[in-house]
């Protein structure tokens, strides 16, 4: 799958429609979605080895512990089934690219 994320100062507008945005990535994602931590907003672990390309801008990966990793264009990540965030600390969107292979724990 490819994923736009948003600046984080987008979510953080007092305009924005968390509810909308919330219903929509339900629809279009309802296996994240609901592995998603409602207490910690971005926050998930997926069953997955997940492998991750950015194809464009700039995003930070957060782990759980709080370790926070910026990657850019061309850089990739791997992971087994860790919980994380990504967060778009810049002004314009970053495009990532997964593809994400279920594991049985």
């Amino acid at each position: 799958m490819i994923v736009q994320y948003a600046p984080d100062s987008v979510v953080a507008d007092p305009n924005f429609d968390a509810e909308g945005a919330n219903a929509e990535f339900a629809e279009y994602a309802p296996d994240i979605a609901a592995a998603s931590d409602p207490t910690e907003p971005g926050m998930h672990r997926t069953p997955s080895v997940d492998y991750g390309v950015v194809l464009d801008g700039e995003i930070w990966l957060e782990l759980d512990d709080g370790a926070q990793t910026r990657l850019t264009r061309g850089d990739t990540i791997v992971q087994i089934a860790a919980r994380h965030a990504w967060r778009n600390k810049s002004e314009r969107p970053a495009t990532v690219a997964f593809i994400l292979t279920g594991v049985s724990r």
